[in-house]
């Protein structure tokens, strides 16, 4: 995920997938784009940052659907960075969206996931003062 320097309102960050099979869906997509990956300790297993192989930059993660993350559904998820995460949700409810992961820590920032009156679905972030 982006620094507090180097982001800004309305930019998407990150993506992930979280998902009950993350290694078989790994495997999948390191065989299929050619991904290699990282892993990211989670206390008891491993999640993972994709990685592009000739530039070793890290361009999406692939997480186990447990624990905090056992309510995200299993899409490719877009993290868009905004300037308050629950004020942006509270205006998702009040517009026809609805709360999927209620606003919460992530690492150092702030994150929820919602879903559109349309039903799409995408996490709101704030990265770290």
């Amino acid at each position: 995920m982006s620094n507090a320097d180097d982001w800004y309102v309305g930019e998407i960050l990150w993506q992930d997938l979280s998902v009950k099979n993350a290694i078989e869906i790994r495997d999948f997509y390191r065989k299929i784009i050619g991904w290699d990956c990282i892993p990211e300790d989670m206390g008891g297993y491993d999640d993972f940052h994709m990685v592009i192989p000739p530039s070793g930059s890290s361009v999406a993660g692939i997480c186990h659907a447990r624990g905090d993350n056992a309510d995200i559904p299993p899409v490719w998820l877009i993290y868009i960075a905004v300037e308050n995460v629950e004020k942006s949700a509270q205006l998702c409810e009040e517009l026809g969206g609805e709360i999927v992961v209620e606003p919460r820590l992530m690492g150092k920032g702030r994150f929820c996931v919602i879903r559109d009156p349309a039903g799409a679905v995408c996490a709101l972030y704030r990265p770290p003062a």
